[in-house]
């Protein structure tokens, strides 16, 4: 998942992508179909589980 800006409309959208998608395919845009995206890097939490 990674955050994107629409630099066409201004909206921020959340973006489903593989890795694959993410390094070599453009993004469009939900609401406008732009391909002008700009993309947003905000922080996140992992969450792991403790192995015995």
């Amino acid at each position: 998942m990674y955050d994107y800006k629409c630099l066409d409309c201004g909206k921020e959208s959340l973006v489903v992508l593989t890795l694959k998608e993410h390094e070599h395919e453009k993004v469009v845009c939900p609401s406008c179909r732009s391909t002008n995206m700009k993309q947003l890097y905000t922080s996140f939490i992992a969450h792991t589980t403790k192995k015995s």
